[in-house]
């Protein structure tokens, strides 16, 4: 009697607790939602014919993602044939060496995002032939690592910057996530080049170690790969955030920013995510196109399926579906 009460009394006070979700007060509301399905219908619509979205495979992997954030895999879901088209294409992108190059070349940028994109299939299907490619790709990413312990546009170990490091960081994470073997030291190598770019007057990051002035997407960046792999000092942590929301407004690289904005003050959560979120809610809605795309022109160089992949993956941070983001 003595014990069973004991289980009880355990039984209530974490009862009494309250988990991670059940603390979660950011919510996808029915216009949101609506705008996402929206989104995803138009992105469905403008698939190229052999699975891609544009000749690079890192939008073809950012409208992956989109998809999987609101539970849509290979075979499953409503858009199950589309994501299944779109996996097959990264796939027949793989050289022998494991570089996911695309059908209009590529670079390690476009090979960090596909590799993460596999990662998360893998993960969440346990598909063989996904693994057999994603695990190449992980292994080229090993061994192109530079002395640094970045990389750089070319996959070879030469030079480095934090854009392209936080690329194959991601897809490292996600690969030793979803069980695949990832080297301690490759890892280390690879936050210490980023803690290296760190610029401790202005709290933001900068391009390269000492290069340049920080900016706002790749501090947004930084500070997510930071807090999704566990490595940050506090000091460092908080003047990160701080610069962020200085600088939340700069149009530079604004969707690849708040990219990794969105899933940056989502690992933070509390008061200053809710903000983040109900901010970018009112914006994103407010320039969605009627058809479900967005095509925002106060970004040149990036198109539209880009950014509406972009779009609906920060609105649908809070399903916490894709295994790479969750808390």
């Amino acid at each position: 009697m003595r014990t069973l009460a004991a289980l009880l009394a355990v039984a209530v006070l974490l009862a009494a607790v309250p988990s991670v979700r059940a603390e979660e007060k950011v919510k996808i509301d029915d216009d949101t939602q609506k705008a996402i399905d929206k989104a995803l219908g138009w992105l469905a619509e403008n698939q190229s014919g052999d699975g891609s979205w544009g000749r690079q495979s890192a939008v073809t992997s950012f409208a992956l993602l989109a998809f999987m954030s609101q539970g849509h895999l290979p075979g499953q879901g409503k858009y199950g044939p589309e994501v299944a088209k779109g996996v097959k294409n990264l796939l027949a992108g793989a050289r022998d060496d494991g570089y996911l190059v695309g059908p209009g070349g590529g670079n390690m940028y476009s090979h960090g995002m596909a590799a993460l994109a596999l990662s998360q299939v893998w993960g969440m299907t346990g598909d063989e032939e996904v693994k057999k490619v994603l695990k190449k790709s992980i292994d080229l990413i090993v061994k192109t690592q530079n002395h640094e312990g970045g990389w750089r546009y070319e996959p070879q170990p030469t030079g480095a910057d934090i854009s392209v490091t936080i690329m194959q960081v991601m897809a490292l994470r996600g690969a030793k996530d979803s069980g695949l073997n990832v080297p301690k030291e490759t890892m280390d190598k690879a936050l210490e080049y980023m803690k290296k770019c760190h610029d401790p007057r202005s709290g933001g990051y900068r391009y390269q170690p000492g290069g340049g002035p920080p900016g706002f997407a790749r501090t947004a960046a930084g500070v997510c790969v930071q807090q999704l792999c566990g490595k940050y000092e506090e000091k460092e942590k908080e003047g990160a955030l701080k610069y962020l929301e200085q600088t939340s407004d700069d149009r530079s690289h604004y969707w690849y920013g708040h990219y990794y904005a969105a899933h940056a003050w989502h690992q933070v959560g509390g008061k200053k995510w809710e903000e983040y979120y109900s901010k970018m809610k009112k914006n994103l809605l407010a320039i969605q196109n009627s058809n479900g795309s967005w095509r925002d022109s106060r970004e040149s160089g990036v198109g539209p399926s880009y950014q509406t992949a972009i779009a609906v993956l920060i609105l649908s941070v809070p399903t916490d579906y894709l295994p790479i983001y969750q808390r």
